[in-house]
């Protein structure tokens, strides 16, 4: 059973949402850890006077690195799962509860909320992206074994063991700490779900990376099975 749960916020420059997401985390109550990734704005102010934990990194590590912070911190406190959600208020905190409940009724290590599950629903997404998105979650099925239909969302429930080897080694770079992570834990037999879950579009403020951007990386990313993945994890002990 999930027990000591806390919810990690990763967050850059995103005063517009992360007072109203830590809000939102509270109110369903959780506590809430807001690692500010070196923002220039006041993300780590808001972020505290909502009533979260802050974090505050001195220089920009990325996504990846500020979730390892947080995952580092956590398992410091005390928790053994944790839920990841982003500051921007497109993660459903709502459904918090259903990824916890899926990641004990299924027997997993990680459940991923999908936006393209059946039942899922998510704001627009161009052509190009939706399909550089099946294609790495085809790739996901084929070289891990893994079948998640959203490889790149980032709004998860992770717990131990996994937490914990996420915490030691994770990728840092964009689209390492999503389709990477599900890469490498699908290889090293750790268990994955998903559940669908309804995302809004970003609330404010600016994404990390442009749609070329986006979509570069994740051409790149399906390299990733042939070339080497970045990271490593320890096997999953049986049982």
């Amino acid at each position: 059973m999930t027990t000591n749960i806390v919810v990690v916020v990763p967050a850059f420059d995103e005063e517009a949402c992360v007072g109203d997401v830590v809000k939102g985390v509270r109110a369903q109550g959780y506590d809430c850890i807001v690692v500010d990734d070196a923002s220039g704005d006041r993300t780590a102010a808001l972020a505290e006077e909502a009533g979260a934990v802050v974090i505050r990194l001195p220089i920009n590590l990325g996504v990846g690195g500020a979730l390892r912070a947080g995952f580092r911190y956590a398992i410091e406190s005390g928790a053994n799962t944790v839920v990841q959600v982003d500051g921007d208020g497109q993660h459903p905190i709502d459904q918090i509860g259903a990824l916890l409940q899926r990641l004990d009724d299924g027997g997993f290590d990680m459940v991923v909320g999908s936006r393209f599950a059946p039942g899922g629903e998510t704001a627009p997404h161009s052509r190009v992206r939706r399909t550089a998105i099946r294609l790495l979650s085809t790739t996901l099925r084929r070289r891990a074994g893994v079948n998640i239909s959203d490889p790149t969302s980032g709004f998860r429930a992770i717990r131990e063991p996994l937490l914990r080897a996420f915490a030691n080694d994770f990728p840092h770079h964009y689209l390492g700490d999503t389709f990477e992570a599900l890469l490498v834990a699908g290889r090293r037999g750790y268990k994955i779900g998903e559940i669908p879950v309804a995302m809004q579009a970003r609330q404010g403020g600016q994404p990390s990376a442009g749609l070329l951007a986006s979509v570069r990386a994740m051409l790149r990313a399906l390299t990733v099975p042939f070339t080497g993945c970045s990271f490593d994890l320890p096997p999953r002990a049986p049982g």
